[in-house]
């Protein structure tokens, strides 16, 4: 399927702009044209409360900014994208309240810190300090008794569902669910999405590559569990999950092979592709496929997580 009106415009906006392909780029250009996207999205809703913390272990601190909506249900971690190396919490901070809104759970987002100044596993690391963080401070939260969704984008959504690992075989917190966002769940840049030439759009071969350079370059740890779940054992006792795809996107066959995975390991698994649109899709926030993944987000945890409340 063609790419959407938005998707085509906002690409012709970026070719006319001459920002450099993320491949021929530095951290720090790329993390700048992140903050530039994010001045697109505008203000989120207004919420009841929004903090931030900081966390301390012992290699460094980060941050964790919490949204908290009126009488809370739930607690989501939603871990941002942008490959490990770019993206903050004020470049989130208009997803994470619309999500807040919309799914009345009190949503948390960690600043883990980024590569290639801290390299895999510091992010990980991060992910799952944050979840243990959360769990020891539910009662403030929203609720000692809220139910944890863990959540996330690209390289977010690979943090989201490796702490989702980590919290089974550790007998860490309890999950209720993960959502996953076109996330990176393996290092194989063989699989036919990623040679595709139709999806080397804001997200290529190159850029991914690029990323995975800058995160593990030492090529031997990639095929870790902890860098690529793709590659874990098991993955039986993962909470139930929601996966979002983009149609045009490099990450597609490997989002696939994961729900298969999971579906085999019997974990409850809806997966939904985005038809048009492109990596990225989700967290450009003023384009209507955004609008209803949030929707489709909302629904899901309403069935997964709410339903027996009802």
């Amino acid at each position: 399927m063609p790419l959407d009106a938005a998707t085509t415009a906002f690409l012709a906006e970026m070719a006319a702009s001459g920002a450099k392909p993320i491949h021929e780029s530095t951290p720090a250009e790329v993390r700048a044209l992140g903050g530039m996207l994010a001045d697109l999205y505008g203000p989120g809703p207004e919420v009841a409360c929004v903090e931030d913390h900081h966390i301390t272990t012992p290699t460094g601190d980060f941050a964790v900014r919490v949204i908290m909506p009126d009488n809370p249900r739930g607690i989501a971690i939603y871990y941002h994208g942008g490959g490990w190396v770019i993206g903050a919490i004020n470049e989130y901070d208009t997803l994470g309240r619309k999500l807040a809104t919309q799914t009345s759970c009190t949503v948390i987002l960690p600043d883990y810190r980024l590569a290639p100044e801290h390299r895999y596993p510091t992010a990980v690391d991060d992910a799952y300090t944050a979840l243990e963080w959360v769990a020891a401070h539910a009662e403030q939260l929203g609720g000692a008794d809220l139910p944890i969704i863990v959540a996330g984008d690209s390289a977010g959504g690979n943090l989201a569902t490796v702490t989702a690992l980590r919290a089974r075989d550790r007998n860490g917190p309890k999950l209720a669910m993960q959502v996953l966002v076109y996330p990176v769940t393996d290092a194989d840049f063989d699989r036919p999405s990623y040679h595709n030439p139709e999806n080397q759009l804001l997200l290529s071969r190159a850029g991914m590559m690029w990323f995975w350079d800058h995160y593990v370059p030492d090529v031997a740890q990639r095929s870790e569990p902890d860098a690529a779940p793709l590659q874990a054992a098991n993955l039986a006792g993962l909470p139930p999950t929601f996966m979002l795809l983009a149609e045009v996107d490099v990450l597609r066959d490997e989002g696939e092979a994961y729900a298969a995975r999971l579906k085999a390991a019997g974990v409850p698994i809806e997966t939904k592709v985005y038809e048009g649109q492109m990596h990225a899709f989700f967290t450009l926030v003023h384009f209507p496929a955004s609008a209803q993944a949030i929707t489709d987000i909302a629904h899901a945890i309403d069935t997964h997580v709410f339903a027996h409340a009802a």
